[in-house]
């Protein structure tokens, strides 16, 4: 007999809050991602379903990451404009 399979996380909560406060396209295929789960399940295919999991949660830490990255690369613009403003304004 085969053990009980559970449904995967779909990842969905993740997936729309790095849509909203992220990357927009990253998280987009992380919510059609996370949509297919439960079709697939439905349609028993477990394997597929578990898939589409694996890849909702890896585009929702793709569109985090590059959030941070792009937050990290602004500061650093920033912070060097501000010392390069004050090297060159006179005393």
């Amino acid at each position: 007999m085969e053990p009980a399979m559970r449904k995967p996380d779909s990842g969905l909560v993740w997936a729309i809050l790095t849509t909203v406060l992220c990357c927009m396209p990253f998280g987009i295929v992380a919510i059609v991602k996370a949509a297919q789960v439960d079709t697939f399940w439905a349609a028993g295919n477990y394997e597929e379903a578990a898939r589409a999991a694996a890849s909702s949660r890896t585009w929702s830490w793709i569109s985090a990451g590059i959030a941070i990255a792009v937050w990290v690369i602004y500061l650093l613009v920033t912070i060097g404009t501000i010392g390069l403003a004050a090297m060159f304004t006179p005393d």
